[in-house]
């Protein structure tokens, strides 16, 4: 009796397995803006909605929008022009960018569809504009690469495959650590992706892309000797990040 059980187990495992499997197939699309082929299960119009849904909630978290005015424009100055000169603009994505007023946490992001942070704690310590275009052109990078909405697709399978395990041979677990070291790499892979694009926005909007080195210096400052071990992140260590920015640099001046 206890190995039919188990056998109807594995079975009702197996066919839960082979449904998120036949539905990520289902969900592969090629980005027609970087060529990468990716999994996706919502619609742009689905990324844009929820942007805006939680727009209100990160500006709460990072104490608000900075009431410097002037700083303010500096930013949507910069983040228009990267997007008006590259594909970005041929994007269905609302690009807005928004300067919050957190003094510490040094920190930028993206939301889906195009909502785009940078806190003052990050900004303050930039040298020049173009320091800040590396930041937001990252950022624009995130959005056009369909990121979040990528992790969201992945995550959605690895949490199938993890009920499939549970249910069938009690290797959920397992299958946990398989998918959470998976989704580590492709968060790493998401980065390295954002710095190139980075760097073709900033070469097309006339911004000098060494700049993004500096970026990258300052950010490993602030870091200093709390930073995490690559393999525990989603981040790539910065220094694997400048080696990468260069390479990008000497790919887009030569084309």
């Amino acid at each position: 009796m206890r190995g039919k059980n188990l056998k109807i187990r594995l079975l009702i495992g197996a066919a839960i397995a082979l449904f998120f499997v036949l539905k990520k197939c289902s969900q592969q699309e090629v980005n027609k803006y970087t060529g990468r082929t990716q999994t996706i299960s919502m619609t742009p119009d689905k990324e844009i909605a929820i942007g805006l849904q939680s727009k209100p909630q990160m500006e709460q978290q990072y104490g608000g929008l900075h009431p410097n005015n002037k700083y303010q424009a500096l930013v949507d100055k910069v983040g228009n022009k990267l997007v008006n000169n590259s594909i970005a603009r041929k994007t269905p994505y609302k690009y807005e960018f928004h300067l919050l007023a957190d003094p510490n946490t040094i920190n930028a992001f993206a939301l889906p569809g195009g909502q785009i942070f940078i806190t003052y704690a990050l900004f303050s310590k930039l040298d020049n504009e173009e320091q800040l275009a590396g930041v937001l052109g990252h950022e624009i990078g995130h959005v056009l690469g369909r990121h979040s909405a990528e992790r969201i697709a992945e995550s959605e399978y690895w949490q199938g495959l993890t009920t499939a395990g549970s249910v069938g041979a009690d290797m959920g677990g397992l299958v946990s650590n398989i998918g959470q070291n998976k989704l580590l790499t492709n968060g790493r892979d998401d980065e390295l992706e954002s710095d190139d694009l980075g760097v073709q926005f900033m070469i097309n909007s006339g911004y000098n892309p060494e700049e993004m080195i500096g970026v990258m210096e300052i950010l490993k400052d602030a870091a200093g000797s709390n930073r995490v071990p690559e393999f525990k992140s989603t981040h790539p260590d910065p220094d694997n990040r400048i080696e990468k920015i260069r390479k990008a640099i000497k790919k887009y001046k030569n084309q």
